[in-house]
């Protein structure tokens, strides 16, 4: 087993997943310390290394494209001090560093783990439920339905349609953007049905960042939502051909659902965690099953 122990947090590996425990020093990203705990599986990462600096150095995870739903919400625009794939080690610690990349390499090449792109996830995402309020709403997402309420900073004409309530089920895409200069920043769902090219300002189902330090918080409600949506490079699914009793052949006619099996079984736990936390009603715990039931 490797293990480094830093004021930024602590990483562990023992052979088959990499353990990140973020540090409790006040200097640690607050994106960080909401995200929590991580276990990253042996197979979801192509490459390690630790780079050497003047006043302390840097181990740096690099993960599979796909593997993680965050890093593809954020698609390489997270701020390196936001981001848990980066320990900083101080100078004495160098030989450890050095160390758990050894490990960590030599556990590679003996499983023979591809570097290339993944077809699924491999993370699961941050955990649900999770609040997070940032530039001109406030975002929530149970692992079923998202909720975007405004404050008073909202433009007027979108805290008129007021709360925005809508159903994982119901999005196409989640774009984030952090600000950039004079150009502010957002978290957009993209909802079918109501799709707009509008700002981020006035599109009623967007969140607009001004640049401050919790706009990389707001990305993880983004990789939540994206977790449960399916695998942009999953394999296409062939439609099943359908039989006289209206479902497919394959199935004996019971007809099946196009999403992925692992996913909607998560579904069913979290919403079954939901339930007994007292998050949902009886009422709505039975609706929101029912859905997922309806899509394996």
């Amino acid at each position: 087993m490797a293990e480094i122990i830093q004021r930024d947090g602590t990483w562990t590996f023992d052979g088959e997943t990499v353990r990140i425990v973020p540090g409790r020093d006040k200097g640690v990203h607050l994106t960080r310390q909401t995200l929590g705990e991580l276990t990253v599986p042996l197979a979801a990462l192509a490459g390690v290394a630790y780079e050497p600096g003047r006043k302390s150095g840097r181990l740096r995870l690099r993960l599979r494209e796909g593997a993680d739903p965050l890093l593809l919400a954020t698609r390489g625009k997270l701020p390196d001090a936001a981001d848990p794939y980066q320990l900083s080690v101080e100078p004495d610690r160098t030989g450890v560093a050095e160390y758990f990349v050894d490990e960590v390499r030599n556990a590679l090449l003996l499983d023979q783990v591809p570097a290339g792109p993944c077809d699924r996830f491999l993370l699961p995402g941050p955990a649900v439920p999770l609040t997070v309020s940032a530039g001109d709403g406030t975002a929530s997402f149970d692992g079923d339905r998202i909720r975007l309420e405004w404050n008073w900073k909202t433009e007027e004409s979108k805290k008129s349609a007021g709360t925005r309530t809508f159903s994982v089920a119901d999005v196409d895409a989640v774009e984030w953007l952090p600000a950039m200069g004079l150009e502010n920043g957002y978290l957009r769902f993209v909802v079918g049905k109501a799709s707009t090219k509008a700002p981020a300002k006035y599109d009623p189902h967007a969140v607009e960042l001004y640049g401050f330090r919790k706009d990389p918080v707001m990305a993880l409600v983004g990789a939540a939502v994206i977790a449960r949506l399916p695998h942009p490079a999953a394999p296409a699914v062939a439609a099943p051909a359908v039989g006289a009793a209206g479902g497919s052949a394959a199935d004996g006619g019971t007809g099946g659902g196009q999403d992925d099996h692992d996913a909607l079984l998560r579904r069913l736990r979290e919403l079954g965690e939901l339930r007994q936390g007292g998050v949902l009603t009886e009422e709505e715990f039975t609706a929101a099953k029912q859905a997922v039931l309806r899509r394996f």
